[in-house]
């Protein structure tokens, strides 16, 4: 039933009045209220196609990075293949060249073997190709002189001072240019130059503290050995 109360001639008019301004107020907070929930509501399908753009952008950004890593995952792989195999051929070139370092060594080893035969021998052949040279004949006035470029190898020397008294006893004789081109187990073999003739041997015996007989002499060549007998404070004295 309504709740209007009736009167003489029907409703009450005011009431009537007070019940349609109501529902006209209702109606007017219902159409706000929709208009505000259309608002919010259009907000949020907007948030909501802003979120959906930034999802598929998101999925398109996974699948890109999906796809580069697997890309990079093969051109890694394809990498450390690369690296295995140059790997094992650098180990392979380094097998080879230690066999061939090896290989270089021993030939110079064996060389280095022979070439010291060889100097041995010639070092030892060497006073017997002095001796079997043939000696100036004794009593020619010309006998110990010498001039000009001549070799001298004296020894055996006990020590560098007696090598060094030698040269100085060298160089008082007159001779220029002197050198020591060999000093070995103890035998020394100087060059020197002699612009007058001189006679070397009696000079030396002269001037040197060292005792020496001549075995060979040539014009150009003495070989002189120094007496073993003396002992090493005869020598240097």
């Amino acid at each position: 039933m309504s709740g209007f109360r009736r009167s003489l001639l029907g409703y009450r008019r005011r009431e009537v009045e007070d019940a349609i301004s109501l529902r006209d107020a209702r109606i007017l907070g219902l159409e706000l209220t929709g208009d505000s929930q259309r608002g919010k509501l259009e907000e949020l399908e907007g948030e909501t196609q802003v979120l959906s753009g930034m999802v598929l952008e998101r999925e398109r950004e996974i699948r890109v990075l999906g796809q580069r890593l697997r890309e990079a995952n093969e051109c890694h792989d394809r990498s450390i293949a690369s690296l295995d195999a140059i790997t094992s051929r650098l180990e392979e070139l380094e097998a080879q060249a230690r066999g061939q370092a090896t290989r270089i060594r021993m030939k110079a080893l064996r060389e280095a073997v022979e070439v010291s035969k060889k100097v041995k021998a010639l070092t030892d052949a060497e006073p017997e190709l002095h001796e079997a040279q043939p000696q100036p004949p004794s009593g020619s006035e010309s006998e110990g002189l010498f001039a000009g470029r001549v070799k001298l190898e004296i020894g055996p020397l006990d020590d560098f001072s007696q090598l060094v008294g030698f040269e100085d006893a060298v160089g008082q004789v007159g001779a220029s240019e002197i050198s020591v081109e060999r000093f070995s187990e103890g035998r020394a073999t100087f060059s020197m130059n002699l612009d007058q003739p001189t006679d070397l041997v009696h000079e030396l015996e002269e001037l040197s503290n060292l005792d020496f007989r001549v075995r060979h002499t040539a014009p150009d060549n003495l070989i002189l050995d120094v007496d073993e007998d003396q002992g090493p404070e005869q020598r240097a004295a």
